[in-house]
């Protein structure tokens, strides 16, 4: 069993921050720990309690990065993807970085990039450290080290998922002082040693993984749908020549979640982030946090300035258009977005003039606290929920065939349904424009538009949105239709943001790597508009 918050004593700390010295200085153009002598390494994972202390550092990442506020699951997804949609802008930040990827006017030199990328590889080679010393280590019981070296390989695999997806192609490391000098591999194999990697993962044993923050088999199943519907979109050389392959894969991988019987959707779609109800059925992977240990810090962005009108928070909507978006009768729309909120100080409603991002506000706890942002700063991050298996599951199938199956229809219409069901009789609402909750009759592309609206209101603020967009190669078009002509987002937007840029210190620090297309001036040759990507 992992400790569920993934802090760790100061000894141990070091030992873990230690072992990983020289990433943390050179990322991936040096990843030989050349740092750390032979005692070291070789003193440790000596037992189970160190691989456990170990695989805390993997862990480790995913909440705070380096101990910084800026990690993956802090607040960078929400930033990248969200950020970078048609429904949020930054707002009252005083940060220049946040402000860069709010307008689509990132640079190389943007500290999200930067950390992006060696936040990630820091992991990867904690991850590959301890895979390499425990494989074969028979100090440690069979399963255990089993289990201990699947769940390495699992977030091994989230690490380069993200990577491949924010950046492209990038180097491939699976040893430890693997990497130097390296040149950035192609997805294609980026995507195989991912899918193998979650292989592994699919084996671990249900005993060792009892918190939704814990590497588990259905959270590798769940990931694995999601990598080889992307993959199936990535337009290379594989995924176009293998697409429907890759579509079933997606599906069955989704199949053997839904076949577990673990998971299911709430009744109400709020409990997702709701304090006294982490760990529910929904929840398959999630990244805990708590305030003081490794706080979320998406709690603070969407609400960092609390009960006033004067300014606008660090994320927020880009309109008030986006709660007539939904349906009244949707749940989903009270839940992503409040025109106002119980304010506990003073007993009362406080009313709005422009939305706020609700998922990662708490009031249940709210007056706890010494500030009203900081009791969201508790909401764990929702990495992987079973409503995005089911539409894995529902676009695949969708994709695969010629016109949508039964199959497709219900695990589509399951999200729906529990986005109209009456939270206090728990029957069904019906949607106020009269159309019917369960969706037939569809053409495929009919079905691919009802999907995609259904993901946008499914995932507001959720780290997906960016993410979607480019896999459906609808990015530039979907902003430009979307945001008003006078906006930054809309004036800077062009199909160089389909990714990030390398960050400029690694370009420094390895020669091999080359800068992605569009953020070196380049106007000529764009390889995304030859794709047809708009």
């Amino acid at each position: 069993m992992i400790t569920k918050y993934r802090r760790l004593p100061i000894g141990l700390s070091f030992i873990i921050c230690h072992l990983s010295f020289s990433v943390a200085l050179t990322s991936c153009a040096d990843l030989e720990q050349t740092s750390i002598s032979s005692v070291d390494k070789d003193d440790f994972y000596k037992n189970e309690a160190d691989v456990r202390v170990a695989l805390n550092g993997v862990y480790q990442v995913l909440g705070d990065g380096a101990s910084s506020m800026n990690g993956p699951w802090n607040d960078e997804l929400i930033f990248f993807n969200d950020l970078q949609s048609e429904y949020a802008r930054r707002g009252t930040a005083n940060s220049a970085d946040i402000t860069e990827i709010g307008d689509f006017a990132i640079s190389p030199t943007n500290n999200f990039v930067r950390t992006a990328w060696l936040y990630r590889y820091t992991a990867i080679n904690r991850a590959n450290i301890l895979i390499d010393k425990t494989e074969n280590n028979q100090n440690i019981a069979e399963q255990a080290r089993n289990n201990y070296v699947r769940a390495a390989k699992f977030l091994r695999a989230v690490y380069y998922f993200d990577l491949v997806r924010l950046f492209g192609d990038v180097p491939l490391a699976l040893h430890d002082g693997e990497g130097e000098g390296q040149p950035r591999t192609p997805q294609d194999d980026i995507y195989r040693q991912i899918v193998s990697d979650l292989e592994e993962g699919e084996k671990i044993t249900a005993d060792f993984a009892p918190l939704t923050s814990d590497a588990s088999s259905g959270a590798a199943s769940a990931l694995l749908a999601k990598v080889y519907l992307t993959w199936a979109q990535a337009d290379t050389e594989y995924s176009l020549a293998n697409q429907s392959q890759l579509y079933h894969k997606a599906a069955e991988a989704a199949d053997r979640v839904i076949a577990s019987g673990r998971y299911r959707l709430n009744d109400k779609f709020c409990d997702n982030w709701a304090l006294d109800k982490k760990d529910n059925a929904e929840l398959i992977f999630t990244v805990e946090h708590k305030f003081g240990v490794n706080r979320n810090v998406t709690g603070h962005c969407v609400f960092s300035t609390g009960f006033t009108n004067d300014r606008l928070p660090v994320i927020a909507a880009l309109s008030n258009k986006l709660y007539d978006e939904f349906d009244p009768a949707d749940q989903r729309r009270d839940a992503s977005v409040a025109k106002r909120l119980w304010n506990p100080a003073k007993g009362e409603y406080f009313e709005f003039t422009r939305l706020r991002f609700r998922k990662y506000i708490d009031t249940l706890y709210m007056a706890n606290f010494a500030n009203p942002y900081e009791s969201g700063q508790n909401t764990s991050s929702s990495v992987l929920r079973y409503a995005d298996v089911l539409l894995v599951k529902a676009e695949a199938l969708n994709e695969a065939g010629n016109t949508p199956s039964a199959e497709a229809y219900e695990a589509l219409n399951a999200v729906r349904r529990r986005a109209y069901r009456n939270i206090t009789t728990g029957d069904n609402n019906q949607p106020a424009d009269g159309t019917t909750i369960d969706l037939a009759g569809l053409t495929k592309e009919q079905f691919r538009e009802a999907l995609q609206a259904e993901r946008y209101k499914e995932f507001i603020l959720e780290g997906n949105r960016w993410f979607d967009l480019k896999r459906w190669h609808i990015l530039v078009k979907t902003i430009k239709e979307r945001v008003p002509a006078d906006d930054l987002k809309y004036k800077n937007i062009s199909t160089r943001n389909y990714f990030l840029p390398l960050p400029n210190s690694q370009l420094v620090l390895n020669p091999q790597l080359k800068q992605n297309w569009g953020y070196q001036g380049e106007t000529e040759g764009d390889p995304y508009a030859a794709k047809g990507w708009k």
